[in-house]
């Protein structure tokens, strides 16, 4: 079955997955989307796993009204058409709002959901920002899901930023190597190896939260990723109820950098509207976190960093004192957020 056949038999509705699980599930306001390959791979886990967990729809989505719209403000630092920029050299591309999964925990399931304008499409005035700004040396290629879209459309993209001397990397943020792995065919290799041909370097950040997501079909497709020389790096989200381990978080780091990819950040979860039954504090993280330096090498672990919510980005998370003082943000310079 090809991807696009897996894609468009998915799971999209209450009904849909209620005759598929035989069972009730919570309406929500949030989009429902899982391709019924994956969705077997839920049901096999089935209702206490991190799969199910992660994607089947709950009643605190609708009951905790707590959280925050915008939590890393993507809002405030989009510069329309596409396009966020956040930090001086780099900026996030947003080419489609398409998902091949929709997490329950997303940071951005309410600006997905509402189609918020920060998605509005302009691909020439995106280019002319770009041409503006000259700092700005690495697109990064968010969404949505980069990988969803066609091999056409992601080829198109990328011959569009190479044609632009200032951008020298050029980076894809993707769920699509592990919930549709025959995503990875003959012709998105040959697209991410032109990448690779085209910039200074080309990176692929693969998203995954838990060892059990990394079956034999998924670290086959990761395989062709490495083998093809692509460079793939990890990012992933401390879920309350999900990956709340640190036993959990060694073997899944462990695992990553066993099929070749180096695990780049952890984030602790993001305070999203409709997503807070996810949430843990800060300095549950670091109990957490902080004994995975006596259980993993420095080339196996990931860099444990927090969005700062208002959008002034990264910051380790493992040092309070470089974010959080008598209960005020601050920032690197230890100047206060406003958040």
């Amino acid at each position: 079955m090809s991807w696009q056949t897996e894609f468009k038999d998915a799971l999209r509705t209450n009904e849909d997955l209620e005759q598929f699980f035989e069972k009730t599930f919570p309406k929500t306001q949030y989009p429902l989307f899982i391709p019924k390959t994956f969705a077997e791979k839920i049901k096999i886990h089935g209702p206490n796993s991190p799969l199910w967990k992660q994607f089947i729809p709950h009643n605190d989505e609708v009951e905790n009204k707590s959280g925050r719209y915008d939590p890393i403000g993507d809002i405030t630092h989009s510069k329309g058409n596409q396009l966020i920029h956040r930090y001086q050299n780099r900026v996030l591309f947003t080419p489609t709002t398409i998902c091949p999964v929709l997490c329950r925990y997303c940071f951005r399931k309410n600006e997905l959901a509402e189609k918020d304008e920060v998605f509005n499409q302009n691909f020439a005035e995106a280019k002319n920002y770009l041409r503006a700004n000259p700092q700005i040396n690495e697109v990064i290629f968010t969404g949505g899901d980069p990988l969803i879209l066609s091999n056409e459309k992601l080829a198109g993209f990328i011959q569009d930023f190479a044609e632009l001397e200032s951008i020298k990397y050029i980076r894809f943020h993707s769920r699509t190597p592990i919930i549709l792995p025959s995503r990875i065919d003959e012709g998105l290799l040959a697209v991410l190896i032109s990448a690779k041909e085209m910039f200074t370097r080309s990176m692929l950040m693969i998203h995954v939260n838990h060892g059990d997501e990394l079956d034999a079909e998924i670290v086959e497709a990761i395989k062709l990723l490495t083998d093809a020389g692509i460079e793939v790096f990890s990012q992933t989200v401390l879920l309350k109820g999900v990956n709340d381990s640190t036993e959990i978080l060694a073997e899944l780091f462990s695992r990553l950098a066993d099929i070749s990819v180096k695990p780049y950040y952890l984030h602790p979860p993001d305070e999203a509207l409709g997503a807070m039954h996810f949430y843990m504090s800060l300095e549950a993280g670091r109990r957490i976190v902080q004994p995975l330096h006596d259980l993993l090498p420095g080339w196996a672990l990931p860099q444990y960093v927090i969005d700062i919510p208002g959008g002034e980005g990264k910051i380790p998370a493992l040092n309070p004192e470089s974010f959080v003082f008598s209960g005020t943000l601050i920032n690197r310079q230890g100047l206060p957020i406003k958040v």
